[in-house]
């Protein structure tokens, strides 16, 4: 019985804020409605974890330092585990990179977004070296990440890990919307994604491993890529007094985990007409055309915060339950239920399209929202 109140006890820290930067429902935050460079975009992160491990922006405006650079249009998804820290320290790390070589190379391109997410990676580790003495479990905090950039009529989609981008486009035959995959996920669940680790490290019969029927990188962890997660990169941090369950009993030279993002660069056509990127707690219950049928089928505003609902109705139908009650379940308790969801729609405009980049609007910068947001206990690193 005292499991159960732990459930159902009304949450404390329900209240609803300004929408200027979004709205604080329970668990639930949302952003209906707000404009980038391109169109609109709607926003919606529902908490399952006692720290929420996802975090979220969208940037819009200039996508350089200097002024006179490229502009556009940013999302970022952070899909956490271990803990909230890699993917907060993404948030607050990897646009600023992206800025810092579209300076350098004056334009927005491949090259640029894998250099980011390298010196996200590489300030990462600095943080778990200069940590590891005092918080050696910091080594097995690891993230997902998934990032939109929208420049000039083309869509950058660089992924690590198992969140997805998908675009809704228009057939003109028939009026429907199809939806379109345009990211890779790197989880070991998938056969490709197997046999390229087996192919990486023929030496290690073991690299992947089928524990109670999931199929997991050295019996561990899904994903084969990822920000963080050192533990699985770099020996030295494979040992005491890092907790045994994370500890791989093998030696290893090279790492088992990659933190190289798969790109894809699309040039967007009029048909295209809108971008849903979303962690992987809203793919375990609806399918990419599901998804995109709910955002077509509804008016702009208020997209993501329909489809994190629509993802909570199958949960909780799931465990035969209703979504009432899953709705009054606290945050802890919730994560048996369903993960952290982070969803971001971004609408596209063919009218500001491919005027973006000599239009001096005002910027967008908005980070997802989420419970009882601990400050960053991360230190900075040195400029």
């Amino acid at each position: 019985m005292d499991f159960l109140r732990a459930c159902f006890r009304p949450s404390s820290d329900r209240y609803v804020a300004g929408d200027i930067k979004g709205r604080q429902d329970g668990l639930l935050w949302y952003k209906d409605s707000g404009q980038h460079l391109n169109g609109e975009f709607s926003m919606s992160v529902v908490q399952a974890n006692n720290l929420l491990e996802d975090q979220s922006q969208v940037e819009s405006g200039s996508l350089s330092t200097h002024e006179s650079g490229p502009r556009g249009t940013f999302v970022g998804v952070y899909d956490g585990h271990g803990g909230p820290e890699t993917s907060r320290y993404i948030c607050d790390h990897l646009f600023q990179h992206l800025k810092r070589f579209t300076s350098e190379q004056d334009s927005m391109s491949a090259d640029v977004i894998r250099k980011a997410f390298q010196a996200t990676e590489d300030g990462f580790l600095s943080i778990v070296q200069r940590q590891w003495s005092t918080n050696p479990q910091i080594a097995a905090v690891g993230s997902c990440c998934l990032v939109g950039v929208i420049c000039d009529g083309t869509l950058y989609v660089a992924n690590l890990g198992d969140s997805r981008a998908v675009l809704g486009r228009v057939v003109k035959a028939t009026g429907e919307v199809l939806a379109v995959q345009l990211s890779t996920e790197h989880n070991v669940s998938n056969e490709s994604v197997r046999q390229e680790l087996q192919s990486l490290h023929p030496e290690d019969s073991k690299i992947v491993v089928l524990k109670h029927n999931v199929w997991r990188v050295k019996g561990i962890i899904q994903i084969s890529r990822s920000i963080g997660d050192v533990y699985l990169k770099k020996a030295e941090f494979n040992k005491e007094p890092l907790y045994l369950k994370f500890r791989v009993r093998e030696p290893f030279i090279k790492p088992i985990l990659s933190s190289e993002p798969a790109i894809s660069e699309t040039q967007l056509k009029p048909d295209d007409q809108f971008i849903i990127f979303a962690s992987d707690g809203l793919w375990e219950h609806l399918s990419n055309q599901e998804a995109v049928d709910i955002v077509h089928s509804h008016s702009q505003s208020g997209s993501a915060r329909r489809l994190v609902r629509a993802a909570l109705q199958l949960a909780a139908k799931k465990r035969e339950m209703r979504y009432s009650d899953l709705k009054k379940i606290d945050r802890g308790v919730r994560r048996h239920f369903h993960d952290d969801i982070t969803v971001v729609v971004v609408f596209l405009d063919t009218n500001l399209l491919f005027k973006a980049s000599n239009t001096k609007s005002s910027s967008v910068s908005l980070r997802g929202g989420g419970v009882n947001r601990l400050p960053n206990s991360l230190v900075k690193t040195p400029k």
